[in-house]
């Protein structure tokens, strides 16, 4: 699933594809926002964290789970 974070201060916005659930993304946005994190943690298909400041967060933009594509196309 596709996740995008804006961060205060920042010229770009960082997007990840996550092998977590909705819900589970959903729940860390919520503790970080909510003082029970520091910093929001999340991991993306690849094993790899990203760590953002719990006071950086401009907004999170959780997307559809995202279906795998094959072949080429023209779009």
């Amino acid at each position: 699933m596709e996740v995008k974070i804006g961060v205060q201060h920042a010229p770009r916005e960082i997007t990840l594809e996550s092998g977590q659930s909705a819900e589970a993304v959903e729940r860390a946005v919520a503790d970080a926002l909510g003082g029970k994190a520091q910093v929001l943690s999340l991991e993306d298909e690849h094993g790899r964290k990203i760590l953002v400041p719990a006071d950086r967060l401009a907004y999170v933009e959780i997307g559809e789970p995202s279906a795998r594509k094959v072949g080429f196309s023209a779009l």
